[in-house]
């Protein structure tokens, strides 16, 4: 299949627990010429993370430092760490044609929605709020106080939901993984996005 002329943004979001990271996994296995935006973060890595991997691990002065030279596509402060998107590799990737995806919480993709109105805003939630307390406490990583707090955090998330353009329900990761990929494939067959085709076809 022809390489697009221009890449489509991609907002995925949703609460902690969700299960984001293995449905992007899975997504990314299976659909080729899109790219993984590797936020930019203050927080310490966690067990098995690697640095330019899971995130571009840096100190708060270094992330300081790029906020203030306008290097991030949007940043925010979420308990206690910076995390943020590079706006110039971002920028490289969508002129050469490749989807991006971000994988950003509500208050980072509601600054994205200012300056890339045309991306496609995506928010995963789980089958039940009882799924998601049973999935926070099976990542044995967090304290019951820090669980509790993710939680509440998930139900402020929530009101958010109604800026974004699709909604998924990670009941099973194949099923969620399926509901995207309709999504993008939706999003390819637009008419802005197709205007050449159907002009180089009808001699437009």
């Amino acid at each position: 299949m022809k390489k697009k002329e221009k890449g489509q943004l991609i907002v995925l979001s949703g609460p902690s627990g969700v299960g984001k990271s293995t449905v992007i996994a899975e997504l990314l296995g299976q659909r080729k010429n899109i790219y993984f935006s590797v936020s930019y973060t203050t927080r310490s890595p966690r067990v098995g993370e690697q640095d330019g991997v899971n995130y571009n691990f840096v100190d708060r002065a270094e992330f300081e430092r790029m906020i203030a030279e306008e290097e991030l596509l949007e940043y925010a402060e979420y308990v206690h760490n910076y995390y943020g998107t590079s706006l110039k590799v971002i920028r490289d990737k969508l002129e050469e044609g490749t989807d991006v995806l971000l994988d950003i919480e509500v208050q980072g993709a509601a600054k994205v929605r200012q300056r890339c109105p045309d991306a496609l805003f995506i928010f995963i939630i789980p089958p039940s709020f009882e799924e998601l307390s049973r999935r926070l406490h099976n990542r044995n990583t967090d304290s019951e106080e820090v669980i509790a707090g993710r939680l509440e955090k998930a139900r402020l998330e929530a009101r958010e939901i109604v800026h974004y353009n699709y909604l998924v329900i990670n009941d099973k990761v194949s099923n969620a993984v399926s509901e995207i990929e309709a999504i993008l494939t939706a999003a390819e067959c637009r008419v802005e996005n197709r205007e050449k085709i159907y002009k180089g076809v009808f001699s437009l």
